[in-house]
């Protein structure tokens, strides 16, 4: 499984994202919050968006990949799909570059309007060698 809604509040939308790597994590944490903008299985990886991104935590790592993600997306116009991420622990921290695809807004596979993510219960855990992210979005 690479990710599941687990609450949904009123006007947020909780999920949680697996991996056994840090990039398949980061991976499935966008995959998870594009499914929420988007009916992601209908989005052809037409067009490439890509971005670096650093931080002092991995939390704060993941934090600003999704946010980055998130307004990236919104400046370029595209719904996304599919995403690579490439992740290193460096000396302060971690830093990353992702690629992503997708293709144009369109009102006919758009979904719900994702404001930001949240502190909220954010957290990230390993246990038994896989990566959990908890991750709540403002809708």
């Amino acid at each position: 499984m690479k990710y599941k809604f687990i609450e949904d509040l009123t006007s947020d939308v909780m999920f949680e994202s697996y991996g056994f790597t840090l990039e398949e994590l980061f991976e499935n944490s966008a995959e998870a919050l594009f499914s929420i903008i988007c009916e992601i299985d209908k989005i052809e990886p037409k067009e490439k968006l890509i971005f670096e991104f650093e931080s002092e935590t991995l939390e704060d790592a993941l934090f600003n990949f999704l946010s980055t993600l998130l307004a990236e997306s919104e400046i370029a116009e595209l719904f996304l799909c599919k995403f690579k991420v490439k992740i290193n622990e460096v000396k302060g921290g971690f830093e990353g570059k992702v690629t992503a695809l997708g293709e144009s807004f369109t009102k006919e596979k758009g979904g719900t309007l994702v404001k930001g993510i949240t502190n909220y219960k954010f957290n990230i855990g390993l246990e038994n060698e896989k990566y959990t992210a908890t991750v709540v979005c403002d809708i």
